[in-house]
């Protein structure tokens, strides 16, 4: 990690072209520096970073639009942390992942009979003895199962002192809006409203869609060429970070997704030639803001199968409004040569005509 203060670093990154001046980030910046100053600050106290509740630092909980920055913004934060104060950054999917399978895995231990309110704690404190500052890139809240852990957990990870910066595409007021039993959530809101400063980065300049707008989406047919300008324009909305593998669970299946920063490359013959359903289309949409869909061949009667669980794939995607970004044999009126399904196929074409649109572009 770098020892230059966010502010420093933003600053260089602006004046050096990586970053677009824009005030929404700079007044973002200046709350990003105070937590800075607050770490370096208490550090010299004592060996063990946070000791009492009120010594604490107060978090960050930066959220706002599509492409706003939050993440290139957290990121600079991460880096800019000096050595001596152990931080971990992750994406929030992939931690609630990690929790689940701890609490599994206690289930599963010999002798072990303790319930998911003693689990949660020794998490916590195995999270302490490393992290004091954990970074949770995409926070958001589907899933009802996460809803009633995330209380419980939180609350023990501050009593272990541990300093939590968060980005999200929602207010922390409007998380899990809608959810089944969201009254039995609200107390968990309450305890981030008091331990994290709401950063609001508002609706302004989407720079991801702006790159979208001009690259495009659809890159056809298949090729070197094609291939490097959707690599290129993927490169481009993960901030060039390496991708690393997720693991999502549909029913005891697996879906394995090579992603970063809220966004998944699948192959179509992982996605198409697999039997898969609806549920899986649903669970990666819910779960990724932008997937890239590589190497969708031209179908025929053949492969009829392959072209159904494709139209229910696109069907998945639009409904939840993901962008998507494809590498294709052919255009979308070129792509299915069968009879079977032509008919239906006739959506899918117009769908992803569409998802190409800077109209659906704004909606995603």
């Amino acid at each position: 990690m770098l020892s230059q203060k966010p502010i420093a670093l933003y600053k260089s990154k602006v004046e050096g072209g990586a970053f677009r001046p824009d005030p929404a980030q700079e007044a973002a910046v200046q709350s990003l520096q105070r937590l800075w100053d607050d770490l370096k600050n208490v550090v010299p106290k004592r060996k063990t970073l946070f000791s009492k509740t009120q010594e604490i630092p107060k978090g960050l909980y930066l959220h706002g639009g599509v492409g706003r920055g939050k993440s290139m913004l957290m990121d600079l934060f991460y880096e800019s942390l000096p050595q001596e104060i152990p931080a971990s950054r992750v994406h929030f999917h992939e931690f609630m992942i990690g929790v689940h399978d701890y609490i599994h895995s206690r289930r599963e231990s010999d002798g072990i009979r303790e319930g998911v309110d003693a689990t949660l704690p020794l998490f916590a404190a195995r999270i302490a003895e490393k992290t004091r500052v954990l970074c949770f890139d995409e926070f958001h809240v589907t899933d009802v199962a996460d809803a009633m852990i995330l209380g419980r957990l939180f609350r023990s990870l501050f009593e272990h002192g541990v300093v939590v910066v968060a980005t999200s595409n929602w207010p922390l007021a409007r998380l899990y809006e809608g959810g089944l039993q969201r009254d039995r959530f609200l107390p968990f809101i309450a305890l981030m409203q008091e331990r994290l400063e709401s950063i609001d980065l508002g609706n302004g300049t989407d720079y991801r869609r702006e790159c979208i707008t001009q690259a495009g989406t659809y890159f056809a047919p298949l090729g070197r060429e094609s291939a490097a300008q959707a690599s290129s324009v993927f490169a481009t909305l993960t901030g060039h970070v390496p991708l690393s593998e997720e693991r999502l669970n549909v029913k005891g299946r697996e879906i394995i997704a090579r992603a970063a920063k809220g966004a998944a490359k699948f192959s179509f013959a992982q996605l198409c030639e697999q039997p898969m359903g609806a549920e899986d289309y649903l669970k990666i949409a819910q779960t990724y803001h932008t997937v890239f869909l590589e190497n969708v061949p031209t179908l025929g009667y053949d492969r009829r199968n392959e072209a159904k669980r494709l139209m229910i794939l696109i069907d998945a995607l639009y409904e939840a409004k993901t962008r998507l970004i494809v590498t294709a044999d052919a255009h979308p009126e070129k792509l299915y040569r069968g009879h079977d399904h032509a008919f239906e196929f006739e959506r899918t074409i117009s769908r992803l005509k569409e998802m190409q649109s800077a109209e659906y572009g704004c909606k995603a």
